[in-house]
């Protein structure tokens, strides 16, 4: 039975998710590169389809096309069909940098929608920058994604032309922190983390101090490389330790083996992960039995029975044949965004789509209701999801 705790305010869906138009014209602002002739508005498509996160960029571009294909079968945006450049970045920094270029430059986009994760998207925003055409990730979840941030982490200068809709990993450790402690009662924990990647980092580092300002204790970190496969060691090692539940911030590609040779080793305590656990790869690399008594913090869930989530998974199953995961969400929502953005600008203009984009209110997704802050972040609520035999089974809202 579905269990959810609302312990923090969290907006209704709508249940309709189609854009309302206002009609009007496009053109191109003097000095941005974007442009809208004819009868189309282009909109670059800069993902991870193949290399290390393939999954994460595969999932958002189906997400996207199915909200593009919706938008343009509903009649489209100011009246012309949305037409999509696509492209991989190869789930490489340079490689979503030059594609960037080329999508600005020579294939005359109004935005860029992507790439998927932080390092990638970070990679393009000096790209953005310069030819000013905003660009939106719907899963770069790094705090300093859309702002620049001081030594102590306090935002300084906004990021003009990024934005993003997914929470950000601050967000995630302390929430994580929180539900380690008020729903399962722990008050000790261990941290493994991936040491290469600045999205574990992040969420190490809040899920460690809301966690100690809770009264828990952190008995013992351990790190790890992404692309290391043998965590025999570490897992050894605090196998002997007393603790309550194991934090392991990192992408499935290695959470997947950690779990399955922690479960081998004789560790049953509840392990939490973030939202790089979301991937059909967890499950065949872990096993069904070796993914109980594992949460993760996500945007989105399956589980939810909002009649506009429960329609997107209907739309979703019928296109593509499988129920959706959050990153084919959170690419539904990216698109509808930024259409909605285009819309109410009443242009297709990079200048006057930013000033929507940044100006949004109350904007109804599958993965949330949210407003634009200040910083360029959403407003939104989180989910944390249960495993139950590598299967979602419950879903807290936070």
């Amino acid at each position: 039975m579905k269990n959810v705790w609302k312990i923090a305010l969290a907006a209704s869906l709508s249940a309709a998710l189609f854009l309302t138009g206002c009609g009007g014209g496009g053109g191109s602002d003097e000095g941005s590169s974007g442009s809208a002739d004819g009868d189309t508005i282009k909109i670059g498509v800069n993902y991870e389809l193949s290399g290390a996160t393939a999954t994460y960029g595969s999932s958002s571009v189906e997400g996207i096309d199915l909200a593009i294909k919706q938008i343009n079968e509903a009649g489209g945006v100011l009246g012309k069909q949305i037409e999509l450049v696509e492209g991989d970045n190869k789930s490489e920094p340079a490689e979503a940098t030059s594609l960037s270029t080329k999508l600005m430059t020579n294939d005359g986009v109004v935005a860029v929608l992507g790439p998927a994760t932080t390092g990638n998207f970070k990679a393009t925003i000096p790209v953005a920058d310069k030819n000013q055409i905003p660009v939106i990730s719907g899963s770069a979840t790094a705090d300093d994604v859309t702002v620049d941030l001081d030594d102590d982490g306090n935002p300084t200068e906004v990021k003009e032309f990024a934005f993003k809709i997914c929470f950000s990993d601050s967000f995630q450790g302390i929430t994580m922190a929180n539900f380690a402690s008020s729903n399962l009662g722990a008050t000790k924990a261990v941290i493994i983390m991936d040491n290469s990647s600045d999205y574990a980092i992040g969420l190490a580092k809040n899920f460690r101090s809301t966690f100690e300002s809770l009264g828990g204790e952190i008995v013992g970190e351990e790190a790890y490389i992404a692309g290391n496969t043998d965590f025999s060691g570490i897992l050894t090692k605090i196998r002997s330790m007393d603790f309550d539940v194991i934090f392991l911030p990192g992408y499935y590609s290695e959470a997947g083996l950690i779990i399955k040779q922690a479960r081998d080793l004789g560790i049953t305590a509840p392990v939490l992960g973030a939202d790089g656990f979301d991937s059909p790869t967890l499950l065949e690399l872990a096993g069904a039995s070796a993914l109980n008594d594992v949460y993760y913090s996500n945007h989105y869930s399956s589980l939810d029975e909002d009649p506009a989530v429960i329609q997107f998974i209907e739309d979703f199953n019928a296109e593509y044949g499988k129920d959706p995961d959050a990153f084919n969400a959170l690419g539904y929502d990216t698109a509808k965004f930024l259409c909605d953005a285009i819309e109410r600008a009443g242009e297709a203009d990079p200048i006057a789509i930013k000033d929507a984009l940044a100006s949004t209110e109350s904007f109804a997704g599958v993965t949330g209701t949210f407003s634009i802050d200040e910083n360029h972040n959403p407003v939104k609520s989180v989910v944390v999801i249960k495993l139950t035999d590598g299967e979602p089974s419950e879903s807290i809202k936070i």
